[in-house]
């Protein structure tokens, strides 16, 4: 994809990416989706926690009615 570079490490393999600004603004969407990926993917292990036990929290702490 022009306006996407990746940073290489000493053995050739993808270490980081850059994505200009002009890119990140025509593909905005695909890099939001993207970025969700791997925010989904980074918390696969963590702690599941119910709907019903978050909205009973934000009741409790008065930040929902």
């Amino acid at each position: 994809m022009k306006g996407v570079s990746f940073v290489m490490d000493e053995k050739n393999r993808r270490k980081a990416v850059i994505i200009e600004i002009k890119t990140l603004e025509k593909h905005q969407e695909e890099i939001e989706d993207l970025l969700d990926g791997i925010v989904a993917e980074s918390r696969k292990d963590e702690e599941k926690i119910s709907l019903d036990a978050v909205v009973a929290s934000l009741k409790q702490s008065g930040k929902v009615k």
